[in-house]
């Protein structure tokens, strides 16, 4: 289209909807089309297909008011887009001669750049696109997912999406991956960061994964430097960006805590209690990246425990007397979130209520995990008098990583810390460590804690192979007796149907941490695609 013709489609078309403004809506549902399909009522259309798993609805708003409730029953992720109107449904039947009037006027040539339609499915030369066209955009399925994959399917290999925040990126990434090709996905700009600094930014990533930039037309001169001919050796050669707790957070009247994930403390003086913030990226802790399950990497269940003990320990409340996960972090991309750790005032035994949270850009928080805070009691159980225990059975695990691989774990060098287990009846024993340096501040590193509960697969010695996976789900009791340990002697124990216990010690049976009851969930690779607040349901 010329510059005149295309502003008279986006201006006229814009104006023209403003009839349907107060009718209807749309809703976002995490899953694929066909499934949706199956749970629309009367007054529902499917509006687009943005990828395998992301379809959006549009239609009446108590149609839509009802997705959303039947979504909620069933665990599905689903949220509404902020818009009045219901676009690609039958609500734009209303305005199709209006707009055929409008846009008569629209004389569309053939284009130099190849175009794929989302509304076709194919490359088009850009001369059918008149004002027929853009109604059939404005009221069909958007087809975005099929002309995704026409791309990749014609070679394509790099994608950027020009907007004001990444909305689709994902959706395109979803799609590379379920046609099992490589590509290179991209944004340009993000909501709420320096416009200028972050499209310097994506064009630095674009040339980084190997496209060509034209420098002067960009407007920039960088300076090339020769780097080392030998491996990096994780020696980093540029800056890193400031995190929260990196710095000094009292120059913004907050407490430091220099802890791997929360940086500050803010008191409460209303309630006397505190509220512990920091944030969590594959960016700013790539460790986290060696801790997927189904190829879908998640915040370790004992890196809530981490972060509940340390806000006892900043309010003399040093037991995790009960801590429930409720949804699980997951981490799809390098994009910061916020973490929010309150901590209520104390009751008349010491214990205090305890919420760990999150939130992305500018959704809603999300809770991961409740809980309560207790004072700690005195005296604690040491380890066993001999290591190895007497009478206890060795059991061979040179190859218990590739079992847990197998079952859908995929775990990094730093999470395969188990280097020697022993069992006895209702009984198990391990020797785990730290690998490598994980990232430091924690009173017990998350890792750690989570190889401690590896050899929880050889409790039952009738098992066949590790199973499905199981995430923690409920811990109960749970002491810090000493900090930084990078080795643990670990004993596992049968509390009752689908818990243990759990206790550790270092090399010189010194107690280190101990859980009275952990209870572990099963997980499913259809639960993960279906968002977060469907992983821990009950069956």
């Amino acid at each position: 289209l010329s510059l005149e013709d295309a502003a008279r489609v986006v201006a006229l078309r814009s104006r023209a909807l403003g009839v349907l403004a107060g009718r209807g809506g749309m809703v976002s549902v995490a899953l694929p089309v066909g499934e949706v399909q199956g749970l629309l009522g009367e007054g529902l259309s499917v509006a687009a297909v943005n990828g395998p798993v992301s379809t959006v609805v549009s239609g009446d708003v108590e149609a839509l008011d009802e997705l959303l409730s039947r979504c909620e029953a069933e665990g599905v992720r689903a949220r509404r887009i902020p818009v009045d109107y219901a676009s690609h449904s039958a609500h734009v039947e209303l305005i199709r001669e209006e707009l055929r009037e409008l846009l008569q006027a629209v004389r569309p040539q053939a284009g130099q750049v190849p175009f794929y339609s989302s509304v076709t499915g194919r490359v088009m030369d850009g001369s059918e696109l008149d004002g027929e066209y853009w109604y059939t955009n404005l009221r069909q399925t958007v087809d975005f997912h099929g002309a995704t994959k026409a791309l990749l399917a014609d070679g394509f290999d790099a994608f950027i999406e020009s907007s004001a925040h990444p909305v689709l990126t994902a959706s395109v990434e979803e799609s590379v991956e379920e046609v099992g090709a490589e590509a290179v996905v991209l944004g340009t700009l993000r909501r709420n960061e320096d416009e200028q600094r972050r499209f310097t930014v994506a064009l630095a990533e674009a040339f980084a994964a190997g496209l060509d930039i034209d420098w002067p037309v960009a407007g920039r001169s960088p300076d090339f430097l020769e780097l080392p001919t030998y491996a990096f050796q994780r020696e980093r050669y540029w800056l890193e960006p400031v995190q929260v707790g990196s710095g000094d957070p009292g120059g913004l009247g907050l407490e430091g805590l220099g802890h791997g994930l929360l940086g500050a403390l803010v008191p409460v003086p209303e309630s006397g209690g505190v509220v512990l913030t920091g944030s969590v990226s594959l960016r700013s802790q790539p460790w986290l990246a060696e801790h997927a399950v189904f190829g879908t990497a998640l915040l370790p269940g004992t890196a809530f425990v981490e972060m509940a003990l340390r806000a006892g320990a900043e309010t003399g409340a040093g037991v995790v007397e009960e801590l429930v996960l409720e949804a699980p972090l997951l981490l799809a991309d390098e994009e910061d979130v916020r973490l929010h750790v309150s901590v209520a005032g104390a009751d008349e035994f010491g214990r205090r209520a305890v919420i760990v949270r999150s939130r992305s850009g500018g959704e809603e928080w999300t809770v991961h995990a409740r809980g309560v805070l207790a004072p700690a009691a005195d005296g604690h159980q040491a380890g066993p008098a001999a290591w190895p225990p007497v009478g206890a059975e060795p059991v061979d695990v040179s190859a218990l990583y590739e079992e847990f691989g197998a079952a859908g774990y995929d775990y990094g060098p730093l999470f395969q810390g188990v280097r020697a287990v022993w069992r006895t009846a209702g009984e198990v024993f391990a020797e785990v460590e730290l690998p490598q340096d994980g990232g430091d501040g924690f009173s017990i590193h998350p890792a750690l804690l989570d190889a401690a509960l590896h050899s929880l697969v050889l409790l039952d010695p009738d098992a066949d192979g590790v199973g499905e996976p199981r995430l923690p789900f409920s811990w109960a009791g749970v002491s810090l007796v000493s900090s930084g340990a990078t080795a643990l002697r670990v004993r596992i124990a049968e509390v009752g149907e689908g818990a243990v216990s759990l206790s550790a010690t270092d090399a010189t049976g010194r107690p280190v941490v101990s859980v009275e009851s952990l209870a572990l969930r099963a997980v499913s690779p259809e639960q993960l695609r279906a968002g977060q607040q469907n992983l821990y349901r009950l069956e």
